[in-house]
């Protein structure tokens, strides 16, 4: 099974600044509506709506994810819209709404996620290895390392949502 390898970082505010100064060039933004369909201990199951905010295009996908931490097991697939409805539909889970940028950052590709529900905003870089993860130099304007705190991870942030919202 294919593996992800990130690191998170708490981003204290928008790097405005970074892009203004041409140091992060903007590669793309898309919106997206991620919504969880199953949860167990280390394994998570989801799809998404992905909204590319310059083309409009649209595309959804399924994703199952095993593991925690640095490096995680993910499987990913295109879905059609019309399977993407009937998951959603059944499921009736409130979406966590993000909008995602990806950018370079000298040499680095870095994205971006500024959450619509909640003031948020995490940088994630991915790598090829978990040696070059634990390797990369973040410089202080990523913020404070939370690779590994669950309070951070979609799926608890999620889980809150869905919580916040049974209790309005």
């Amino acid at each position: 099974m294919p593996l992800e390898i990130e690191r998170k970082f708490l981003l204290p505010e928008y790097p405005e600044r970074w892009i203004k100064e041409g140091q992060l060039v903007v590669r793309s933004e898309q919106a997206i509506d991620q919504t969880y369909l199953a949860l167990h201990e280390d394994q998570e199951l989801r799809v998404r709506r992905i909204e590319d905010l310059r083309t409009g295009e649209v595309h959804f996908t399924h994703t199952f994810k095993k593991g925690f931490g640095l490096s995680r097991e993910e499987v990913e697939v295109t879905i059609s819209e019309g399977i993407y409805r009937q998951i959603t539909g059944i499921h009736r889970a409130i979406p966590l709404t993000k909008r995602r940028v990806t950018a370079e950052w000298g040499g680095t590709v870095v994205e971006i996620d500024c959450y619509d529900q909640l003031d948020l905003t995490v940088l994630e870089v991915e790598f090829e290895t978990e040696d070059q993860a634990r390797e990369f130099q973040a410089p202080a304007w990523f913020g404070p390392d939370i690779s590994t705190n669950k309070e951070y991870s979609n799926k608890k942030v999620w889980s809150d949502l869905q919580r916040r919202k049974a209790d309005e």
